[in-house]
């Protein structure tokens, strides 16, 4: 921003008026910690059709370079989620010394258990027992690579269900994928923890063996502490209101983390922000609100970037969130208590409305160049010759990370 000096003091002196500590603010926005995923750097796309990006990631090694970038331009990206097959290596600790090396470290671990054929009946779920020994030995493979890599998390996604009434047992797969995860919980490794997400429809469309949240719910409260929520911002029919079901989980102490992506519709996997950035802001003023509630929850980013330039679209989305994180810290809560308590309807709105309203890149880029970050990191990508060089090494090949945004 060209004289954002000025600027900057001028929002200082706002937010001042309005009570809010900006110093306090700017120490959290540097703490701040949106994980970026493997798979987002690799040619991925839509079940229809993947196009090609000259320069995108083909192995895991290039996969880590590249969200290694991502991080050296915004200082909030430190971790890079992996998922197994797609990001398996014979030497899972030169692997780990190697993120260390390029600044980064190894996050979630994301097993696959709906590509193979054997799962097209479902994994954990299938009536056949056999794919539910394949589907645990892939998941005990995957705690152990946790051990490997540091991880501690294990995030569980499974396409499993039934397209028409009658094929299958509801109740029979429900306790399948029960007893599934129970034998897959005794595995974790000690201080992680297990996050189940859900999804209310496809690739199965008459029912989802884990549709919702409620169900992933009911499924941790039977596993144990380490057993959490996962919340997919895409995964949801339209007008749901995710925070709702955020600060539901949050006062249970269920709420695992997040895959940010946004949706017009369905699970279209698009930017975080993009489409719905109120939203984003409403379920980050539930985790700001909810103080030490929100200490442990993880921050994902989960894309298919299809049509878009994929580093430049996985920074953007990283710094969507960072607007958003920003305008909720410049909330000024207890005057936002005192008006939920008195009842007064239309001031409460009023006061997440001016700071939503409220153009924050003053303060970003102040945060950013206290942290040695660019100021600008969308311009510095656009002008450095980082995604040149790789196009230039990488070519244009049509694989990558195998992801088709299921």
């Amino acid at each position: 921003m060209h004289n954002y000096q000025a600027a900057y003091k001028t929002l200082v002196e706002q937010l001042a008026a309005r009570g809010i500590d900006v110093e306090g603010v700017k120490a959290k926005l540097k703490q701040q910690h949106i994980e970026t995923p493997s798979w987002g750097y690799g040619n991925s796309g839509t079940r229809f059709k993947t196009f090609a990006w000259s320069g995108a990631a083909r192995n895991v090694h290039e996969k880590i370079s590249d969200a290694a970038y991502v991080h050296r331009l915004s200082g909030i990206a430190p971790s890079v989620a992996l998922h197994i097959p797609w990001d398996k290596t014979d030497d899972w600790d030169a692997l780990k010394q190697y993120a260390e090396e390029q600044g980064i470290s190894i996050g979630a671990i994301n097993p696959n258990v709906f590509q193979d054929d054997a799962y097209k009946f479902g994994s954990l779920c299938s009536p056949d027992g056999n794919v539910h020994e394949m589907a645990l030995a892939h998941l005990a493979e995957c705690c152990e690579i946790m051990g490997k890599t540091g991880s501690g998390i294990l995030s569980l996604w499974f396409a499993d269900g039934t397209n028409y009434a009658g094929q299958d047992s509801i109740r029979r797969r429900k306790r399948y994928l029960e007893n599934g995860l129970a034998e897959t919980y005794k595995l974790l490794p000690e201080g992680s923890r297990m996050l189940i997400e859900y999804k209310f429809f496809e690739p199965a469309f008459y029912h989802t063996d884990l549709p919702d949240w409620g169900t992933s719910y009911a499924m941790c409260l039977k596993l144990g502490s380490q057993a959490q929520v996962l919340v997919d911002t895409g995964h949801h029919a339209p007008g749901t209101n995710i925070a709702h079901i955020v600060a539901f989980l949050l006062d249970e102490g269920r709420l695992g983390g997040f895959h940010f992506n946004a949706r017009k519709y369905a699970d279209d996997d698009l930017i975080v922000g993009s489409v719905n950035p109120y939203e984003v802001f409403t379920i980050y003023t539930e985790l700001v609100s909810a103080g030490e509630l929100a200490d442990n929850v993880a921050y994902m980013i989960d894309q298919s970037h299809n049509i878009e330039p994929k580093l430049e679209a996985m920074l953007l989305s990283v710094l969507n969130c960072q607007v958003a994180y920003a305008k909720a810290l410049i909330v000024n809560y207890d005057e936002l208590d005192a008006a939920q308590r008195a009842g007064d309807v239309l001031l409460a709105h009023r006061i997440l409305s001016e700071a939503y309203e409220t153009d924050v890149r003053p303060l970003l880029v102040q945060v950013r160049e206290e942290m040695g970050c660019p100021s600008d990191p969308i311009a510095v990508l656009r002008t450095d010759d980082y995604s040149q060089r790789i196009a230039e090494k990488r070519g244009a090949d049509s694989s990558g990370s195998g992801y088709e945004g299921a």
